[in-house]
């Protein structure tokens, strides 16, 4: 069995904790790698309801969470020297939290800042950089010393695929789903704004939100291009319900899902009529998107950055009229912002043709069954051992 380090933390909660625990998890099933976290994998990770496919890897985490304990240790002193192959988390900036170097060093960079020319200094220590997406790795090729590949992440398909409804929400509402921690760039005013609009023509319409995440004070403050800022609550936690009615959306048309194990998201998912995911900007392709795809469910799609990996012709529905950012965060260079308008369009759409929710949801859940964590994991696995 040949070691292999992740350097983040494996969760389900977030984006990178969700890919280093599926990745995590096959590699674990497999017969020659003994995959290693950077951090212990507590028990919330391991909350999903086959336990079976838990008691499968018990073992290799049991190992990994002594490996990292050890290397916790060693860490306190400095930088770490481990003779493994070290796959290290790589977002904006180039850094990594965890100092460890390895038998062979590969880099997983997901990143929105478009204004990498200061930081690519800090990629010549790695022997590959490994990309989520295609605007990643274009901005990289040919101006690193490391080999750069794309590797698209994907989904688990035995969670995230087509099922029929379990009558959680009521079957006479048309429900709009939105995913993606509260921040400029997932572009949650765009998409409080047009549901805005879209209820004062179809008082059946709700919106339901996974918003939330494990850093809410980055969402503290938020507005966009709406009237009313996101504030916390006094549980610490962003109020939501008193957000939306802030910006004039009654908070009786948004079900906010709370703190959601990516495990469980599969069977809200199933119960909604679309998805509405107009980021601004992603350094991968948008994972809630590929997960609500998955699932069959129609999804509207800003065609731009990372995201556009995943639009076919008949896939979701495509935000084509894109707007260049003229002004926004540090790095927003690249960034585009759809047209709220056009939102709108993409929504009627399919509020009125039930036939069309049907085909672009066949359409995208055929499109992700290539896009799997599995063939994500055996390609990273071949990169990190030198066979690829």
């Amino acid at each position: 069995m040949k070691p292999i380090l992740l350097s983040w933390q494996a969760a389900n909660t977030f984006g990178w904790g969700v890919a280093g625990l599926n990745i995590f998890y096959q590699w674990a099933m497999s017969e020659d790698v003994q995959p290693l976290m950077g951090h212990p994998i507590r028990d919330l990770a391991l909350s999903e309801p086959d336990a079976a496919r838990v008691d499968r890897f018990c073992a290799a985490v049991v190992k990994s969470n002594l490996f990292a304990a050890q290397l916790a240790k060693a860490a306190a002193a400095g930088p770490v020297q481990v003779d493994v192959p070290v796959v290290r988390s790589l977002g904006n900036g180039f850094t990594s939290r965890f100092d460890v170097r390895g038998s062979r060093n590969i880099g997983r960079a997901v990143f929105e800042d478009a204004d990498v020319d200061p930081a690519l200094p800090r990629l010549d220590e790695y022997d590959a950089i490994v990309c989520a997406s295609s605007w990643n790795a274009d901005r990289l090729r040919g101006r690193v010393r490391a080999l750069v590949l794309m590797i698209p992440e994907g989904v688990d398909p035995a969670l995230f695929h087509p099922a029929p409804k379990l009558g959680l929400l009521s079957q006479d509402r048309f429900y709009i789903f939105s995913g993606g921690k509260i921040e400029y760039r997932k572009a949650q005013d765009l998409v409080l704004m047009a549901f805005r609009e879209f209820c004062r023509r179809h008082d059946d319409a709700v919106l339901v939100t996974a918003w939330r995440s494990p850093w809410p004070k980055l969402a503290d403050g938020f507005k966009g291009r709406l009237e009313a800022s996101a504030r916390l609550g006094k549980d610490g936690q962003i109020d939501i319900a008193g957000w939306v009615a802030d910006n004039g959306v009654d908070p009786a048309k948004v079900i906010d899902l709370g703190h959601l194990p990516n495990q469980v998201l599969p069977k809200f998912l199933r119960e909604v009529d679309c998805a509405l995911l107009p980021s601004r900007a992603e350094g991968g392709a948008n994972l809630m998107a590929m997960e609500a795809m998955a699932c069959g469910v129609p999804t509207i799609l800003a065609r731009n950055t990372g995201v556009t990996d995943i639009i076919t012709a008949d896939n979701c529905i495509a935000l084509d009229r894109q707007s260049p950012m003229e002004a926004g965060p540090r790095g927003s260079g690249g960034w585009c912002e759809s047209d709220v308008e056009e939102m709108l369009e993409a929504l009627e759409q399919l509020y009125v043709s039930a036939d069309l929710r049907r085909s672009v949801g066949h359409a995208g859940a055929a499109f992700m069954r290539g896009r799997t964590w599995e063939r994500h994991a055996a390609a990273l696995k071949a990169v990190a051992l030198g066979e690829a």
